[in-house]
């Protein structure tokens, strides 16, 4: 199915109709006063009474679902509440007739927990080999089984658990106490931990973690959560007696904390006179998270303060030394781009971004062979490094040819998969993540072939997101028309084109933010196509002159677009026509991509590279290269700009500024 064309739907087929037993019209919005009647209506209705913890009616309902795909579904929410006391021939049943499905690896994984915390190690033993999937909570109580049949091996397996920064699982808290009492935790060790919670921001998990500090190191309740949530008010507090190791910490928590949002500020109050006061090894520990916040806070000082920390061999994590590149890069030093990567794990400083960043380097210490060593790694792939290195090496950029068309046969196998039953009834009753949760399941480890026919299978029956996300999945054999399909083209084209905008990039903007799915919801209330919150889409529709706007007609797929091209036009003016600063201003809200710029122009890629946030980061990276492969497939009059071209160089903050956007037009992300 080429991408230029219109996407056709075929229907499903008959007897697959039958199978799923769905009404016509979506069932899920639906509200009704009389009581539900179709298979439909009643597990929706089961759904909501498990919400309100109704489990005698959930029990009315199952009963009157026998038969029903779905009915499954009913019957695990019925059990899942009783498994610590079901009997264990009740749980075997039910796990023998989903036998293969997600629902029994689910209710399994539970049960196993269940077992575990109850130390039923035989019923624990024989379930745990039947588990498909890992998971950390079973894993230790899997530790905790071995440990107590005097497999020593298991306390020192439990060490990668102390040093997460999460809440201990609940089955490993055991083998980690006896670490502690045998001495291979020491108060070192626990004050490591805590470090790690406080880092991660987990405040209840590090005070838990504390109990396990002798008297004279014992935290203060109220001093520790009064650091935590106002930590300039703690520091300029009163005396500190910081010849005791818990203030100390605590004054570095609050540091941290603080910096977080003021790096200056913090670095103002870590004076030569208070840094005089730690140790070697904790001024370090404070110089390198003042480094990571100021990076991102893209501050010149951070490799000055980067080199503090090294200066007092403090051990960078991994986060930090991504950052310590970025904050080079974000300088024009090369030379320190290059001791960067050098720095990294050999793991780390194979992951793409740091392979071309290296390769960059390379490039401008005038080591074109390192550099073109470096580029070859990676630019036979398919991502946002990957074109930049082919463009270093010259290479033009071509559409990968489709490797294979699955038959008509081989997508009907695929319909008659219970899983894909299962998901699609689930999809059309609008219980997405269930319905995703199938879906993953249903295709793990399928070939190519395989999986090419699951997302054409997904194409045909309107699940534009799943068949994106399935087609991506080959590793030899691609269909790149699957991957980058653009349903709602007539909408979405018709919207750039009112608004002059490249419907490619529009395009890649969609597939990033919705992967076509028309009514679909963030966590954060963006809805729709194009994702626009409540307040954007209003102030849109007012500046449109949009008089029969309403809210509830956002998932509309022409009202969505229209007010979503509308919008994605205003930011691109804003923002200096510069495609990259206008992508990260539609994420994240345009005073955000003002404040990101610098006060030298710089290359779009530095731009996109040092973004603060993890999730516009990389949105931005996605929504670029997807627009290279949208304008490859839909064709573009003359020569095709390069990806760097696409990038441009971003103008220094200041210079060609508009008027700020109003708040109520940002596309703020939720962080």
């Amino acid at each position: 199915m080429g991408l230029g064309k219109k996407v056709t739907i075929t229907p499903l087929l008959c007897g697959l109709m039958l199978a799923l037993g769905l009404a016509l019209a979506p069932l899920a919005s639906q509200a009704r006063s009389s009581p539900p009647q179709t298979p439909e209506e009643i597990f929706l209705a089961a759904r909501a009474a498990v919400r309100t913890g109704d489990y005698d009616q959930i029990a009315r309902y199952n009963e009157q679902l026998q038969g029903y795909l779905l009915q499954p579904y009913v019957e695990s929410w019925l059990l899942r509440p009783r498994l610590e006391d079901a009997k264990p021939d009740e749980v075997r049943a039910f796990l023998a007739r989903e036998q293969g499905g997600v629902l029994a690896e689910q209710v399994r994984k539970e049960w196993l927990k269940v077992l575990g915390k109850k130390r039923q190690w035989d019923l624990f033993r024989a379930e745990h080999q039947l588990l498909v999937n890992g998971d950390e909570d079973v894993a230790c109580y899997a530790l905790q089984d071995r440990w107590e049949q005097k497999d020593a091996s298991a306390l020192s397996e439990v060490r990668a658990q102390w040093y997460a920064p999460r809440e201990m699982p609940e089955g490993c808290v055991p083998l980690a106490e006896a670490l502690i009492a045998d001495g291979r935790l020491t108060n070192r060790q626990v004050w490591a931990r805590i470090r790690l919670l406080l880092e991660a921001g987990a405040v209840s998990a590090a005070w838990r973690a504390a109990d396990y500090l002798p008297p004279s190191e014992a935290l203060d309740r109220g001093q520790l959560f009064a650091a935590a949530a106002g930590p300039l008010r703690y520091l300029d507090k009163g005396k500190k007696n910081l010849s005791r190791r818990q203030d100390r910490e605590l004054t570095m928590f609050a540091l941290h904390r603080l910096a977080r949002r003021e790096p200056l500020a913090a670095a103002a109050r870590w004076d030569a006179k208070l840094r005089a006061k730690f140790s070697n090894e904790e001024q370090g520990y404070v110089w390198g998270r003042l480094a990571l916040h100021a990076a991102r806070h893209n501050l010149p000082q951070a490799l000055e303060w980067y080199g503090y920390a090294e200066a007092a061999q403090a051990q960078l994590s991994e986060e930090q030394l991504a950052w310590r590149l970025r904050a080079a890069l974000r300088q024009g030093k090369w030379s320190e781009v290059r001791v960067s990567a050098q720095k990294m794990s050999p793991l780390q400083r194979n992951q793409p971004a740091w392979v071309y960043w290296e390769g960059r380097a390379e490039l401008a210490l005038g080591n074109r062979s390192g550099a073109r060593t470096l580029f070859e790694r990676i630019a036979g792939e398919y991502h946002f490094y990957a074109r930049l290195a082919a463009e270093e090496l010259g290479l033009e950029f071509t559409v990968p040819r489709k490797g294979y068309t699955p038959t008509a046969q081989e997508v009907a196998a695929i319909a008659r998969m219970p899983g894909f039953h299962r998901a699609l009834a689930l999809y059309r009753l609008d219980q997405r993540l269930a319905a995703t949760h199938e879906w993953i399941w249903a295709i793990r480890g399928m070939d190519d072939k395989q999986l090419l026919a699951v997302a054409e299978f997904a194409l045909q029956n309107e699940v534009f997101d799943r068949a994106i996300n399935t087609a991506s999945k080959t590793q030899e054999l691609h269909d790149f028309s699957v991957r980058y399909i653009a349903p709602f083209r007539d909408a979405l084209g018709g919207g750039a084109r009112a608004q002059q905008l490249e419907e490619a990039w529009v395009l890649g903007l969609v597939r990033q933010e919705s992967r076509f799915v028309p009514a679909i919801k963030s966590s954060a209330g963006a809805t729709g196509l194009m994702q626009l919150m409540p307040a954007t889409a209003k102030w849109v529709a007012r500046r449109m002159g949009m008089h029969d706007y309403s809210w509830a007609r956002v998932t509309d797929a022409d009202v969505n677009a229209s007010l979503g091209t509308y919008y994605l036009r205003y930011v691109l003016d804003e923002l200096d026509g510069n495609p990259v600063l206008a992508a990260a201003a539609y994420n994240a809200g345009p005073g955000r991509a003002r404040r990101w710029r610098g006060t030298q122009a710089m290359e779009g890629a530095i731009y996109a590279e040092t973004i603060p946030f993890d999730e516009t980061r990389d949105y931005v990276k996605n929504v670029m290269i997807n627009t290279m492969y949208y304008a490859a497939i839909l064709g573009v009059d003359g020569p095709a700009p390069s990806l760097k071209a696409r990038l441009g160089i971003i103008a220094p903050a200041g210079g060609n500024d508009r008027a700020p956007a109003r708040r109520e037009t940002e596309q703020e992300v939720s962080k």
